[in-house]
């Protein structure tokens, strides 16, 4: 190899690393200016590791999948019977807001006295909720009905409530033969569907998952 060739290859072997390391130095300025992507907040139960953004672990996928719910447990065993069996009315009183929009609202201390100042004040369960409200305290409910997060699921009541004149026990069962509420009906999505067909209601995606 002639000197001149020589010089020729060296001159392009250092042009290349001069790029190189030019390229390099570029890349991380730019990475530096950018702003960074924000790390996905854990689900609850996750601790870390592999992200899903589904569950946090692998035990609460598989409950999902297989439709294991734990019980939820109640501040006390409200009657549903007996209120019911007096012709109370679901919306009248305890889930008044089912029919103003998405939630149903769930019975405060102070709606149970609005009865009970004046009913049955010498029953066990009534001074517990009298001294509850003496005491600043409120009802702690855990929702019975409900979706998993993942399935980003919106269900509002009035519309079906009041436009489509849906009795509550076609979602929530014989709730009013109980004492304590129980899900009684598995609301999933082809049960959601199948009800929507048959009413002819909408079943676009965007209809429930929004």
């Amino acid at each position: 190899m002639t000197t001149h060739l020589r010089r020729s290859v060296f001159a392009r072997a250092c042009l290349l690393a001069v790029l190189a390391l030019v390229g390099s130095t570029g890349c991380r300025l730019l990475e530096g200016s950018l702003p960074q992507p924000l790390e996905a907040p854990l689900l609850p139960g996750q601790t870390g590791g592999v992200f899903t953004t589904g569950h946090p672990t692998l035990a609460s996928a598989v409950r999902t999948f297989f439709g294991v719910r734990s019980e939820p447990e109640q501040p006390f065993e409200f009657p549903h019977v007996i209120h019911v069996g007096r012709d109370i009315g679901c919306t009248e009183y305890c889930h008044e807001t089912v029919l103003e929009g998405p939630v149903a609202g769930l019975p405060s201390v102070r709606t149970c006295l609005s009865c009970h100042r004046t009913i049955a004040t010498n029953r066990p369960r009534i001074r517990q909720i009298t001294n509850m409200a003496a005491s600043g305290r409120d009802f702690a409910w855990k929702r019975v009905f409900d979706y998993p997060a993942e399935a980003h699921v919106r269900f509002n009541h009035a519309p079906h409530v009041v436009l489509a004149e849906i009795e509550c026990a076609t979602c929530h069962g014989g709730i009013a033969r109980q004492r304590l509420a129980q899900r009684n009906v598995e609301m999933t999505m082809g049960f959601c569907v199948n009800c929507h067909n048959e009413r002819q209601a909408s079943v676009d995606c965007l209809t429930c998952h929004f």
